[in-house]
């Protein structure tokens, strides 16, 4: 039988297995460096998306996004408002955490993922009121560009 005194000790047993286990969660993501323009909004709301996944941030702000776009090989054709560096990949604009998430545990030969321009609905492009826009997720690369996954909004397609 379980008395008060046990069940205290395995009741915060299993709260600090629980905390840990999420703590180790966390930890096994590795860092995004997210670079912004100053002036850009929406790119904040993508930044808070992603921590909410678990994964920690950095944001380095600069009028010079483009040329991080630049050094980092974005085609011109996926440019969006706010570039990333995560485990060895680029992300490029409003790309969902669990695509990211996949891209780093299929680990494909490629530079990066893409959502060109800034479609209603991905994350930090929530309006209210508005219907989400359908978008691709674009794997690009030395290879070229395929889509790696069909989002409307935040849902997997």
């Amino acid at each position: 039988m379980l008395d008060r005194r046990r069940f205290v000790t395995v009741l915060g047993a299993s709260g600090a297995t629980l905390i840990a286990g999420r703590a180790l969660a966390q930890a096994a993501l590795p860092k995004v460096v997210v670079t912004k323009d100053p002036n850009c909004g929406c790119c904040g709301g993508w930044v808070e998306h992603m921590k909410a996944a678990g994964f920690p941030v950095d944001v380095v702000t600069t009028p010079q996004v483009n040329r991080v776009k630049v050094r980092l090989g974005v085609p011109d054709e996926l440019a969006s408002c706010h570039t990333a560096e995560v485990g060895g990949y680029v992300i490029e604009g409003h790309v969902p955490a669990d695509a990211v998430k996949r891209l780093l545990a299929e680990k494909p030969q490629a530079k990066g993922l893409a959502v060109p321009g800034m479609p209603v609905g991905s994350p930090g492009m929530e309006v209210a009121g508005i219907e989400n826009d359908t978008y691709d997720v674009v794997l690009f690369g030395p290879s070229g560009q395929k889509t790696f996954a069909r989002y409307e909004g935040a849902h997997l397609l």
